[in-house]
This record gives C-alpha cells, sequence and structure tokens, in this order.
C-alpha cells in the first residue's frame, strides 16, 4: 500500500546523502518533497501540514547541525515524527476482569467487518481464548449466513439466534449473547453490528442501543483503508455518534496509497489497532506504529518477520536439522522440501522479504517472485522416490524424465532445481563447519569463521600458489580478486535473479534507532 510514499521518501533522503552539513535550502528541499510525497499518499492536509512543521523545525535544530552524518539524523527524526502521527506505542486489547470480555466492531457496509470479526477471532483464539462472534447485523442481507461461515472456518463459536435479512431485534441478540457466553464458558464476545452505504441517524442510533446493552470493553470502528481521506470524515462522524476506542484497517494490502492509516489517528486521536493484510483469515497482525514507520521508510520490520517465523516453523524440525549439522550429515531433499513448506506458511515470498531491509532497491525482481515455485518444487521432490531425496546423485537422465513426468514439469525446471540444491547443500555443509553463508559478510552467524576470514585476508596458501611471478599479471591478479564479477542472473533460490547486481543495503545507513533494533533482534 505505501509503496509510492517509500518510493518518494527515499528518494528524497537520496538526495541528501554524501553532503557534510545541509543548509536550510537543502532543509526546505527535503521537506517540500516529503510534504508532496504525503499529499500524493492522500494524507489529510492538516496532517501534512503539522508532520512537515515538525520536521523542518527539527531539522533545522542543534540535533541535525551537531550530527557526524545530517542525513541520517533527518532519517531519524523523518522516522520518530511516523512514529508519532501512527500512535506511538502499540496500543493493546483491554481485558475485562470478569468474563467476558466485549469487543463491538462498527463502520461502514462494505468495510470488511463480519470478515475482520472472524480474523480477530482467529488471532484471539490462538492466544488461548475462547471467542464467541455474534450476528448482531440483521439487515444486511445474508449476514448472519456469511458471519456463520466464518465463523466455522475461524473454529469459534457463533451467537445467531435471529434469520436476519430484516427479521429480528439486534439490540435484544446482542444482550442474550451475553448470558449465552457466560453459560458456555466464552471469555470473549465480538459483536458484528450492522452499517450502511453511508452514515445516517438510524445507524447511529442503532449502534448506540447496542453499545448501551452489552457495555462493551472496547468499540473498534472498521475502516477500509482504500478510501483515502474520507475515512477521516466517516470516523468522525462515528466518533461523535457512537464513539470508539480504538481503529482496525482493512484492505491493508490493497494498491491505494495509505492516507487513511496516516490520518485517522492523528484526527481522531484513536489509536489503530489492528490491520488486516490479506483475504485469508490468518492475514491479520497487531498494529505497531514503529514497525509500520520502518515499512515505510524502506527498513523493514525484523520483529514481525521473526514473529511470523517462529509461528511458521516447528522446533522439532529446526532442532533435527541442527542436529544433522552438528553432527555432519547430509542436508537432503526432504530437509530442503520442510524449509520450502514451512517458509509457505509464512505468507506470501514479496511480502516476506518486504520486511527486510533496503528491499525496496530490488521491487522490480521482488515483483516477478512467483509463489507458485514452492508448490513446483514440492510437486518434484514428492515425485522422487525416498533414495533419491536421501541422496540425489543417484538421480540419472532416465530418472529425472520420470520425476518430471510425475510433477508435470519440464525436465529443465528439475535440473535446475538439483543444481540449486546442491548449492544449498554445500551452503548448509559450510554453515555447520562454521564457515557462515558465502556472500554475507557480517552477518551473525553467516559470515564465515575467524580462520576462514583470517585466510581470505592473507590470501592463504592456495592463493600464493596461483600468483603469477610477472608483476604485471600478478596486478591484473589481485584487481580481479579484489572486484569479483556480478553473480549471474537466475542464481537465486528460484533461478529469477532476485536482486542481481544490487549492492546490499548498509546499516550504517539506517537511524540509529532501527540499528538498536537489529542489535536487541540478533541478542534474541
Amino acid at each position: 500500500m505505501f509503496n509510492a510514499l517509500s518510493d518518494r521518501l527515499s528518494a528524497t533522503f537520496k538526495n541528501l546523502r554524501g553532503k557534510g552539513r545541509l543548509s536550510e535550502a537543502d532543509v526546505d528541499a527535503a521537506v517540500r518533497e516529503i510534504r508532496t510525497a504525503l499529499l500524493e499518499a492522500d494524507v489529510s492536509l492538516p496532517v501534512v501540514r503539522g508532520f512537515c512543521a515538525r520536521v523542518k523545525e527539527r531539522a533545522l535544530g542543534s540535533e541535525v547541525s551537531g550530527a557526524l552524518n545530517p542525513a541520517q539524523q533527518v532519517v531519524k527524526i523523518v522516522h520518530e515524527e511516523l512514529v508519532a502521527v501512527l500512535g506511538g506505542e502499540t496500543r493493546r486489547l483491554r481485558f475485562a476482569k470478569h468474563p467476558p470480555t466485549v469487543i463491538m466492531l462498527v463502520g461502514l457496509q462494505g468495510a470488511g467487518k463480519t470478515t475482520l470479526a472472524g480474523k480477530l477471532a482467529k488471532w484471539l483464539d490462538g492466544q488461548d481464548h475462547r471467542t464467541l462472534l455474534v450476528a448482531a447485523d440483521l439487515q444486511r442481507p445474508n449476514a448472519v449466513d456469511q458471519l456463520s461461515v466464518v465463523a466455522q472456518r475461524a473454529g469459534v463459536g457463533v451467537y445467531a439466534p435471529q434469520p436476519g435479512n430484516g427479521v429480528g431485534d439486534p439490540v435484544t441478540v446482542a444482550r442474550d449473547s451475553l448470558v449465552y457466553a457466560k453459560d458456555n464458558a466464552y471469555d470473549v464476545v465480538i459483536v458484528d453490528t450492522a452499517g450502511r452505504l453511508a452514515i445516517d441517524e438510524e445507524l447511529m442510533a442503532q449502534a448506540r442501543g447496542i453499545r448501551d446493552a452489552v457495555e462493551p470493553n472496547e468499540v473498534l470502528f472498521v475502516v477500509d483503508a482504500m478510501i483515502g481521506q474520507d475515512a477521516v470524515n466517516t470516523a468522525l462522524s462515528f466518533e461523535e455518534g457512537v464513539g470508539f476506542d480504538g481503529v482496525v484497517l482493512t484492505k491493508l494490502d490493497g494498491d491505494a496509497r495509505g492516507g487513511a492509516a496516516l490520518s485517522v489517528r492523528e484526527v481522531t486521536g484513536r489509536p489503530v489497532m489492528f490491520a488486516s493484510t490479506g483475504e485469508k483469515l490468518d492475514e491479520f497482525e497487531q498494529f505497531h506504529p514503529d514497525r509500520m514507520a520502518s515499512r515505510i521508510l524502506d527498513m523493514g520490520d525484523m520483529l514481525t518477520l521473526i514473529e511470523t517465523a517462529e509461528k511458521a516453523f516447528d522446533e522439532k524440525q529446526a532442532a533435527e536439522i541442527a542436529r544433522k549439522f552438528e553432527a555432519g550429515d547430509d542436508f537432503t531433499l526432504d530437509d530442503f522440501l520442510q524449509q520450502m513448506q514451512a517458509m509457505k506458511k509464512m505468507g506470501s515470498l514479496t511480502k516476506l522479504m518486504g520486511m527486510m531491509p533496503g528491499m525496496g532497491e530490488v521491487k522490480k525482481q521482488l515483483e516477478q517472485v512467483d509463489d507458485r515455485d514452492i508448490d513446483r518444487i514440492a510437486a518434484i521432490i514428492q515425485s522422487m522416490t525416498p533414495q533419491e531425496r536421501t541422496n540425489s546423485k543417484i538421480i540419472d537422465g532416465s530418472r529425472r524424465a520420470r520425476i518430471a513426468k510425475g510433477s508435470g514439469v519440464q525436465v529443465s525446471e528439475v535440473n535446475n532445481l538439483l543444481t540449486r540444491f546442491v548449492e544449498a547443500q554445500k551452503m548448509m555443509k559450510q554453515v555447520g563447519r562454521g564457515g557462515g553463508m558465502p556472500g554475507i559478510p557480517g552477518m551473525p552467524g553467516m559470515g564465515g569463521s575467524k580462520k576462514s576470514r583470517g585466510k581470505q585476508a592473507s590470501g592463504g596458501k592456495k592463493s600464493k600458489k596461483g600468483r603469477s611471478g610477472n608483476p604485471a599479471k600478478r596486478a591484473a591478479q589481485e584487481a580481479a580478486a579484489a572486484n569479483p564479477p556480478a553473480a549471474a542472473p537466475g542464481s537465486g533460490l528460484f533461478g529469477a535473479g532476485a536482486g542481481a547486481g544490487v549492492a546490499p543495503p548498509s546499516l550504517d545507513d539506517l537511524p540509529s534507532e532501527f540499528q538498536q533494533l537489529v542489535a536487541d533482534t540478533d541478542k534474541k
């Protein structure tokens, strides 16, 4: 969603780099670009004015003029102000001292309240809560049936005593649901209310009636992140008519410009608490202002990536692979398949790679990544015999033809997979020996052992043998060693060549807060 805004801000900061001091004209030009970027992202004008004024005041102050790297300091200021606009600290749900906790959802029709109710219920269910969905939207056609289906898919309870479609009293349903929840040991109740295509007094009166009947612990305003500045006007109307405690953004994975996310909190004073990031029930996350600000500034979101990985990867499988490394056992195609399937559980590969710092530089390559590659890899490996998965060296030409036919792919794709697997196997052996991952120096556990780095630095015995006695040739050899050729296209995990020829981002280019974030993550 924030692609255009992120690109514009990244270009602005790139123009500041390399300058020892920033003049007032430099700051004015940067702030002007930031203002244009925010307006193009459909951020509310009062929010843009306040944001730019604060950035300019701080950028012209002593904290930048006395900094060793003024450009980095400006990025730091913009990051901090973005965090403030997005809400500052993460706002978590308030639970009742005496269950059930009641959460009421309000918003316009089409914002995605019913699906959001299922996502929130599934998210709470994963945190050891027993959740009940209440069908209090009795006006929209088939709303009750839709909520029942969503509850079934999410694996949570549903209370739907009325058929809906204009039949029944939503206030009575909401009130009776509390009795049902207590009798059936539900500790969280989520009330799905009716919406309208536009705000009217009947909608507000009905919402107030439900609110007064159930006295919710949280009233969450569900807003479509794609409607831009109009989201602010809708939020103000609900704030005046019903009142709400927090905001939930839906369709954050869309191609809208993201102005709603940057405007709602600043205008209403109510924090964004959750975000829906896709159509699936598990594509839902708690909203962290600092992490979202980092994503917007192309600093990545390593904490969310780590949390996602922890949920997707099986501890027993990870321990078994670690044991294999220590014992020096071979990394097999079965292990390779397990890792690929775990990555698939984490979600879209493009989304996951987008959480890594500096990936805005290779955005075009990321767009070419096809998530179906994992399915093709799985089909190829599953078409092999157990013996072939354990020892890939026995897979000759006739076996490759059989595997290709069984998995519905070309022989060339089987060849490519086996070639990439051999490379992965070599890399895993190097990691097991403590040599680290080749080509990724400086990363914890990935930069090679001190012994191997020492050999590389000194040239090692092999390099001495290969040195020419001719001074001119030796100079050419040393120049070639200092500037190795770029990796050939197609050398990536899926043969797409993503990132080929693109220098990896430097941690030193990021604000000190993000450097500390990475340091804290490494400690974990």
